[in-house]
């Protein structure tokens, strides 16, 4: 992996293939748990330059001493800063003490502290706080997973994207950039998206693609597909599809003169990459081209 892969990252920069490459690596499941403390992070309320004039007051300076501490004053701010956020990120990570996560091609089953069921699809990630979990459950979700609640206390999973909360039922989350869907198959769900919320009975489902709400049928069967070893997809863009057979098949995947915006429909197979390539390319018309692992899709009249 290249060095400059985290800094490109942090800067949303990274290409759909150095992405992809990056999230294998070993240190990705930290990096993004960082990242979600340092968003929930709020600075203690202090007023440096109140703080700094009161200093200033206590001395008789010259103006051009008064000059020369200017630059000082700027790195006061910027230490004080560094230093509120590494402290407060070593606290608020210190309360997650359970971390939980899946690779490409993987699937992983978590029993929470009470009895609560969690099934992680491919490349997701939890955390939450077992020695806090009687008061609180509350668990942080990246990617996508299945939960069976067990009836109690409000139980509610936070992604970047929104928050859900039920009481005791079963439900799906995807959470991933610029996708978050939730499907419920049993009991009540409440969705929360840009402050508003949106109630979710058994059969129904919410759906924000690159931060536009999108009309989305309820799902037909009673759980999600990828519990079953397949990938169903209903008017997504190809460029999804794409992400999800990565993730499903441990590839990269390339496109060349493709429209990945175009919607699709269909199912692949989450275990054999021969039958999921058919099922992807025949409805769409394209072709592929597939060596050791990785994947090229491109349009016929491609050369």
């Amino acid at each position: 992996m290249q060095e400059n892969y985290l800094a490109k990252w942090l800067n949303n920069e990274l290409t759909d293939t150095e992405l992809a490459e990056f999230k294998k690596s070993d240190e990705y499941a930290s990096y993004i748990k960082i990242k979600e403390a340092s968003s929930n992070l709020e600075a203690p309320a202090f007023n440096i330059d109140a703080a700094w004039n009161e200093h200033k007051n206590r001395r008789i300076v010259e103006e051009s001493k008064t000059i020369q501490l200017k630059p000082y004053k700027r790195f006061l701010q910027l230490a004080a800063a560094v230093a509120v956020l590494l402290v407060a990120s070593y606290f608020y990570l210190g309360t997650l003490d359970q971390s939980i996560s899946t690779q490409y091609a993987e699937n992983k089953e978590v029993i929470l502290p009470d009895t609560s069921e969690v099934l992680l699809n491919a490349e997701s990630s939890v955390s939450y706080s077992e020695k806090n979990w009687d008061k609180e459950r509350n668990i942080s979700l990246e990617g996508e997973a299945y939960f069976k609640v067990a009836k109690g206390k409000r139980f509610t999973v936070a992604t970047d994207n929104g928050t859900v909360a039920v009481l005791g039922t079963q439900f799906n989350v995807e959470n991933r950039n610029n996708f978050f869907e939730v499907t419920c198959f049993e009991g009540l769900v409440r969705v929360t998206y840009n402050n508003k919320e949106t109630k979710l009975t058994a059969g129904t489902s919410f759906l924000v693609i690159d931060g536009k709400e999108i009309a989305v049928n309820g799902p037909e069967n009673t759980a999600p597909s990828w519990i079953n070893k397949e990938s169903s997809f209903n008017s997504i863009p190809l460029s999804y599809v794409f992400n999800e057979f990565q993730r499903q098949h441990n590839v990269t995947v390339e496109t060349k003169n493709i429209d990945t915006k175009q919607l699709f429909t269909g199912t692949f197979s989450n275990t054999n990459i021969n039958l999921a390539l058919q099922s992807i390319s025949v409805p769409t018309q394209i072709q592929y081209t597939l060596e050791g692992n990785k994947v090229v899709f491109y349009a016929k009249n491609a050369e």
